[in-house]
């Protein structure tokens, strides 16, 4: 489970940052296209990662459990930018 943590972590690193440069950056209206562009980049970034990792076995759950991790940063993200542009 280490080895997993050890490829996820820095594609959820990389969402969070993402998401708090659009929070910083992005007009409001335009929240949700770039964190699509945000999401896109985190699969990239994690097939990058895999692909370097050069290990077969688990690759399926180490996808899954970077771009899960992504999808669940980018929700809490797009739901904190949601209530920032509402206000």
């Amino acid at each position: 489970m280490a080895a997993h943590l050890s490829t996820a972590i820095p594609v959820w690193v990389a969402a969070a940052i993402g998401a708090l440069l659009i929070g910083l950056f992005a007009p409001p209206d335009e929240y949700l296209i770039w964190i699509a562009v945000a999401m896109a980049s985190a699969v990239l970034l994690t097939f990058v990662i895999q692909v370097a990792t050069t290990q077969k076995k688990g690759f399926v759950d180490r996808i899954m459990l970077s771009v899960g991790g992504a999808i669940l940063v980018l929700a809490a993200a797009t739901g904190v930018l949601s209530l920032v542009a509402a206000g």
